[in-house]
C-alpha cells in the first residue's frame, strides 16, 4: 500500500492531522493499534484553547462543538475557603476557552474522516518503521494475522507516550527530560449537574480538588492523592466525603453527589523529549511530551503540534521545500516548553507537597495571595491557559 503520509495513532492528533491534510488534498493513513470503541471509551480532558477550536471549526468539524460545548470566560481558584475569580476575556481583550470532552473531539473527527472517506486502520498490531533517515520509510504492521506494509513520503508519530516512534529516534540523538510528582489525580465521573458554571480549581492543606464538568448534567471531580494510591480504595461514599472536605464550605454545601459512572487514578509528570523530529519521522502530542493536566494543556499541546506539521507538510507539497519541516522541532518545542512551564507552575501553586511543609507552604500561600491581589499576575495567568499564540510558520 502506498501513501503520502502514514499516520501512526488513531488519537485526536493523528485525526485532527489527517482531516487537515484530506482537505488540501493530501492522502494519510491512519494506524491505530486499538479497536474504535476503545479509543472513542477513553476519558480525558475537555478544556480546548481557542486556537484548537478555531482548528477544528476550519478543519469542518467545528459544529457540534459550538452548539453543545460551553464556552468559559473565566475560572475559579480556591483558597483558604475563598473563591477567587480569573477573568480570562476581561485580562485577555476576549480570550476564552470551550469545555467539550476530548471524547466528543475525537468522535467529532472519527465522523469526519468517514464522511470523506479517511483511511483508518484500526487494530493494526505490532508496526515497525524502517527507513525514516531516507527517502523512502515504510511502516509495517499485522492487521487479521496477516503483515502489511505501508510505503510513504513522511510518518507522523502520533502514537502517545507508550508507542514505537519516539523511541525509533537513535538514543544517541535524542534527549528526554521528566519531572514525576509524588502524587496523582483521583477523578470521578457523575450524572449529577456541576457545583459550579466554571471550573473551580482548589487549593486546601489536605491536597488540591479541582471541580469540573463535561456538560450541564455531567461532571468530572478530582482530588489530590499520593501516588501509589489503589483505586479499588476508593469507594464513591470515601471519595464524596474527601471532595467536600476540601471545597470551601459554600460550595461544598451546593455538592451535589452521585453514583460515579467511571473513576480512575492519574498519576502526574512532566516529561519532553527533543527533537521531535528525525529523517522523514515527526513526533506530535503525547508521542513527544507529557504535561500534568493541571494546566488544560495536553490535548492542546497535541493540537499545536498538528498546527505546525500539517503547515510544514502542506507547504513541501505545495512548494517542495522542506524548510518548514527541518524548523518543526525547533518551533514546536518553544510552544511546548512555554506550556510545559505554565503547567508546572499550576501544579507546584496549587498541591500540596508534604516535603515542602514550612518554609515551601509559607511561599506558596504567598504566591497565591499575591496572584489574587496583582492584576499583572491574574493576566500571565489568563493569557497562557487561554492558550499563547502560535508562533508563525
Amino acid at each position: 500500500m502506498r501513501t503520502q503520509v502514514a499516520i501512526i495513532g488513531g488519537g485526536p492528533a493523528g485525526l485532527l492531522l489527517s482531516q487537515i491534510l484530506d482537505l488540501k488534498g493530501i492522502r494519510s493513513v491512519i494506524l491505530e493499534r486499538k479497536s474504535r470503541e476503545y479509543v472513542l471509551g477513553r476519558i480525558r480532558a475537555g478544556v480546548l484553547e481557542q486556537g484548537l477550536a478555531d482548528m477544528l471549526r476550519a478543519a469542518g468539524v467545528g459544529d457540534r462543538m459550538d452548539r453543545e460545548g460551553q464556552i468559559h470566560e473565566g475560572t475559579d481558584i480556591a483558597f483558604a475557603g475563598k473563591r477567587h475569580r480569573i477573568d480570562f476575556a476581561g485580562l485577555t481583550g476576549g480570550e476564552t476557552v470551550m469545555v467539550y470532552g476530548q471524547t466528543e473531539v475525537t468522535h467529532d473527527l472519527y465522523d469526519a474522516r468517514d464522511a470523506l472517506g479517511g483511511s483508518i486502520i484500526d487494530e493494526a498490531k505490532n508496526v515497525e518503521i524502517n527507513g525514516i533517515d531516507t527517502h523512502t520509510p515504510s511502516v509495517v504492521y499485522e492487521k487479521d494475522g496477516q503483515i502489511h506494509t505501508l510505503h510513504c513520503d513522511f510518518i507522523a508519530g502520533c502514537d502517545g507516550s507508550h508507542g514505537v516512534c519516539r523511541t525509533s529516534i537513535p538514543a544517541d540523538i535524542r534527549r528526554e527530560y521528566e519531572k514525576v510528582y509524588p502524587f496523582g489525580w483521583l477523578g470521578v465521573l457523575s450524572e449529577t449537574p456541576p457545583v459550579s458554571r466554571e471550573l473551580i480549581y482548589n487549593h486546601h492543606p489536605e491536597g488540591f480538588a479541582l471541580c469540573s464538568m463535561r456538560s450541564n448534567s455531567l461532571s468530572r471531580y478530582y482530588v489530590q492523592v499520593p501516588r501509589e494510591e489503589k483505586i479499588d480504595d476508593w469507594g464513591d461514599e470515601r471519595f464524596w466525603e474527601m471532595l467536600k472536605r476540601r471545597l470551601p464550605e459554600e460550595i461544598s454545601a451546593s455538592l451535589v453527589t452521585g453514583p460515579s459512572i467511571e473513576k480512575s487514578i492519574a498519576p502526574l509528570r512532566s516529561f519532553v523529549s527533543e527533537p521531535l523530529s528525525y529523517g522523514r519521522l515527526f513526533l506530535a502530542g503525547d508521542a513527544g511530551h507529557i504535561v500534568p493536566p493541571t494546566g488544560a494543556k495536553g490535548l492542546n499541546l497535541a493540537a499545536s503540534d498538528v498546527h505546525y506539521l500539517s503547515d510544514a507538510l502542506i507547504s513541501y507539497y505545495r512548494t517542495n521545500d522542506e524548510d518548514l519541516l527541518r524548523r518543526y522541532s525547533e518551533t514546536a518545542l518553544k510552544r511546548v516548553w512555554k506550556a510545559t512551564r505554565f503547567s508546572w507552575w499550576m501544579t507546584t501553586l496549587l498541591h500540596h507537597f508534604p516535603e515542602n511543609e514550612g518554609f515551601g507552604d509559607r511561599i506558596q500561600q504567598t504566591e497565591l495571595e499575591y496572584l489574587f491581589s496583582s492584576k499583572a499576575a491574574q493576566t500571565v495567568l489568563a493569557e497562557n491557559y487561554v492558550g499563547l499564540p502560535y508562533e508563525p510558520s
